[in-house]
């Protein structure tokens, strides 16, 4: 048996958690320029779509209805309320990721991740932190598209989010985007080597040193 093929391994759901504003879905696009191995899971959505957005690559944006139908036919991993809206993890997006041979990226919440966890043990979880609350604040109103008042309750729930954080395999501190974004891919790079996900290593070791 050749060592390539020793070391396949079965894909990794990876996911990146933080209060709004604190910056994971700008590390995650950061990570998916520097890693082909990597893939976002899109999710789907109550939530209107932005300007800029793309459906069916930023979200699959979707009506209340329809949301509350694909829960019903078991569509998803995991769903949760936010904002006064709903997102939820597809099954079937997560398995085509998989079987193109990469990995999951996930960026979801706390409630999501909990959920997932139940579903799946082993998945890597990152809580990514801002450098204090005013920093988050002043990032929230630098964006220029909420109100006063969604700004508050933004950070009212960033209070209770980060509360969470202690749930998390990995916890770090978004000073710098571009620092951070190095820190998580070093925690993925080390996840992908860890000998529990060598699916097929276990066999290459016993034919090279033979049944004993």
């Amino acid at each position: 048996m050749e060592i390539a093929s020793a070391i396949l391994r079965r894909g990794l759901l990876f996911v990146l958690s933080s209060p709004s504003g604190a910056g994971k879905s700008t590390i995650a696009r950061m990570l998916m320029a520097t890693d082909d191995g990597l893939a976002l899971s899109v999710s789907a959505t109550t939530r209107p779509i932005r300007p800029g957005e793309v459906d069916g690559k930023d979200y699959y944006f979707v009506s209340d209805e329809k949301f509350e139908e694909m829960v019903a036919n078991g569509e998803f991993l995991e769903w949760a309320h936010v904002f006064g809206h709903r997102y939820g993890t597809l099954k079937r997006e997560v398995l085509k990721v998989i079987e193109s041979g990469r990995d999951v990226l996930l960026d979801i919440d706390w409630q999501g991740t909990q959920q997932l966890k139940q579903v799946d043990p082993d998945i890597v979880r990152v809580f990514i932190l801002p450098p204090s609350m005013a920093e988050l604040e002043r990032r929230l109103r630098a964006r220029g598209t909420d109100s006063d008042e969604v700004i508050q309750r933004r950070m009212d729930r960033a209070a209770a989010e980060i509360s969470h954080w202690a749930e998390y395999d990995y916890v770090l501190i978004n000073n710098d985007a571009e620092k951070c974004r190095e820190l998580v891919h070093n925690i993925l790079k080390a996840e992908r080597l860890k000998a529990t996900r060598r699916v097929f290593l276990h066999d290459f070791v016993r034919e090279m040193i033979g049944d004993r």
